[in-house]
């Protein structure tokens, strides 16, 4: 999975740097919108890619394929719906990679229809699968990913101790799975699927 090709370096790192701040940042706008300030006291309500950037988590999705940000700070006590809050501002990660794969494939078709240089193009297009892959893997619901918050939010208040049980053990889970490919085996088809559809989509533009 080591991969230090200059060529895939340049192309894939504007849209990891992308996909990374809009993913943490509307984790903290959507909890301020709802009530809590706790992110926005901590620098976090930023588009500023510093503020969200974990150093070894981002040399680790270059190079590896696998990485992380830093986790954005949130309050649920502050919300005036405790689980609803929690919900939506879990689910806010994910869906603004899907909506900023969306319009990245828009744009591609402006690159396309203008004949902008290929450098531009395969930027955008790398960019675009980026997001996609940040939106799906953070939809699995094994701790400490989106999709393990967006679960306990709908599920009962008695499984809330549980879930905070199984977090001690999540990284240790989550590089297991990931080590022996169960995640990759679910998480690139699915990817690859909602990557056609864009490419429709782009097909239909052009």
């Amino acid at each position: 999975m080591f991969n230090l090709d200059f060529n895939t370096i340049i192309y894939t790192l504007p849209g990891i740097l992308i996909g990374l701040t809009v993913h943490e940042f509307s984790h903290a706008y959507s909890a301020y919108l709802l009530g809590d300030s706790t992110a926005k006291h901590q620098g976090r309500l930023t588009l500023n890619p510093i503020s969200h950037i974990d150093i070894a988590g981002f040399l680790m999705l270059i190079f590896f394929r696998f990485g992380w940000a830093k986790p954005v700070p949130i309050n649920p006590n502050n919300f005036s719906n405790r689980k609803m809050g929690y919900f939506l501002v879990s689910i806010a990660g994910p869906l603004s990679n899907v909506l900023l794969a969306i319009l990245l494939t828009l744009f591609l078709g402006v690159t396309i229809k203008l004949q902008l240089s290929s450098f531009i193009y395969n930027i955008v297009y790398f960019a675009i699968f980026i997001n996609l892959v940040l939106a799906i893997f953070n939809l699995f619901p094994i701790p400490p990913l989106d999709g393990s918050k967006i679960l306990l939010a709908l599920l009962p208040e008695s499984f809330e101790y549980k879930y905070y049980q199984l977090q001690k053990y999540s990284y240790i889970l989550l590089f297991a799975l990931l080590y022996f490919g169960v995640i990759g085996k679910v998480l690139f088809p699915l990817v690859s699927f909602a990557f056609q559809i864009l490419m429709y989509l782009l097909v239909f533009i052009v």
